[in-house]
């Protein structure tokens, strides 16, 4: 036997409990919920990983200990007043007894199933409020050891409280059994997944993405309203650029570099068309494309940059550099997607026209997966 708690417990309602997981933040569980179902009360079990407790004292300090054990103990029937028993199986083995205002101790006890056997005396005599250096009435032992699951029973039963609590408990009717609570938590789950796929399906515009897609998902830059990116912009574009293929994709990241750079009026700046060659080429860039902060550096000091009203270079020229560097990226779906939602900053309200465009120029992208795959059928 080993004693898990001994001491002085504070309970108001006459209540105090024994929760695990998730059901320590919710020592509210409804009294009539804990006690469903059953025969017995002062010791509600009926809500899984989670016990209910009753005492004779209403408000106060009361002398409680848990104690655990190998195998079922004596009944002790001639030393306390009402003895009852009930199943727990813990939710998790983060298990706590816990007091009226959510002070809790921790309970050592493994995730399985136990019987309780909740022994109670002076529960009459201890209706009224104790407080502090008053003597105490009533005293409380809470027994646990490995078991099946079984029906609750009253045990041995005195003092009016316990008659009480009994009475009230087999007024209670009955909870779910544990196949519909499987089949509620089944059913659940399916809810919840299929509210996760249309919840995707709304994000992605009105399809799921590819896998390919959901791996470049979270690195995809982003522009002021659109937090996704390109698909805020034209979802079906994005499906079939991703559909595309490498190749393609590698292209149009190409072709929209240099639509940036032309319409940002970078593209006949000799470093900047040479930056162009070289992504054409497939080759690094050299200075000063190679370094973020030497590309800051020249296009702050070239004056032929074109400038905003503030005399630094305008959100079209920082979109088209920010293409180039996007454009020249390891993953190709990536590197098209972002350097064509660059390229659709330096268009402004014209972004339309270089979807069109994007779709005459490239046939393969012109046609939505959806429908590909119906021609193709």
């Amino acid at each position: 036997m080993r004693t898990l708690f001994s001491g002085e417990l504070r309970v108001a309602y006459g209540q105090f409990y024994v929760c695990s997981g998730d059901s320590l933040f919710s020592t509210a569980t409804p009294l009539d919920d804990s006690f469903a179902g059953q025969r017995a009360g002062l010791c509600g079990g009926a809500v899984p990983g989670h016990l209910f407790l009753l005492t004779g004292m209403h408000t106060g300090s009361v002398p409680i200990t848990v104690e655990l054990h190998e195998t079922e103990p004596p009944l002790d029937a001639d030393v306390w007043e009402d003895i009852v028993e009930a199943s727990f199986r813990p939710v998790s083995d983060d298990i706590w007894l816990v007091e009226w205002g959510n002070g809790s101790y921790p309970l050592p006890l493994s995730e399985t199933s136990y019987r309780v056997r909740y022994h109670c005396r002076g529960m009459d005599e201890a209706r009224t409020a104790r407080y502090a250096g008053e003597p105490v009435l009533d005293e409380y032992l809470l027994r646990f050891w490995p078991s099946p699951p079984a029906p609750d029973r009253v045990v041995k039963e005195t003092s009016q409280a316990a008659a009480y609590w009994h009475e009230f408990a087999r007024k209670q009717p009955p909870g779910p059994t544990l196949e519909e609570l499987a089949e509620a938590e089944r059913q659940a789950r399916e809810e919840e997944e299929h509210t996760k796929i249309r919840q995707e399906m709304d994000a992605w515009g009105g399809r799921l993405p590819s896998d390919r897609l959901r791996e470049v998902r979270d690195k995809l830059r982003g522009i002021q309203g659109y937090p996704m990116g390109l698909v805020g912009l034209d979802a079906a574009l994005v499906h079939a650029i991703d559909a595309a293929g490498p190749e393609e994709q590698r292209a149009l990241a190409r072709w929209a570099a240099h639509r940036a750079c032309e319409t940002a009026g970078l593209r006949d700046i000799g470093w900047v068309a040479r930056s162009l060659a070289e992504l054409d080429r497939g080759e690094p860039y050299s200075p000063p494309l190679d370094d973020p902060r030497r590309l800051r550096d020249a296009a702050f000091s070239d004056a032929r940059v074109p400038r905003s009203h503030d005399g630094t270079p305008g959100l079209s020229q920082v979109a088209a550099f920010a293409a180039l560097f996007d454009a020249a990226a390891p993953d190709p779906l990536k590197a098209a997607l972002d350097a064509l939602l660059a390229t659709a900053v330096t268009y402004d309200t014209h972004r339309p026209h270089l979807f069109a465009e994007v779709r005459r120029t490239f046939p393969a992208m012109a046609i939505a997966p959806e429908a590909e795959r119906s021609d193709r059928q």
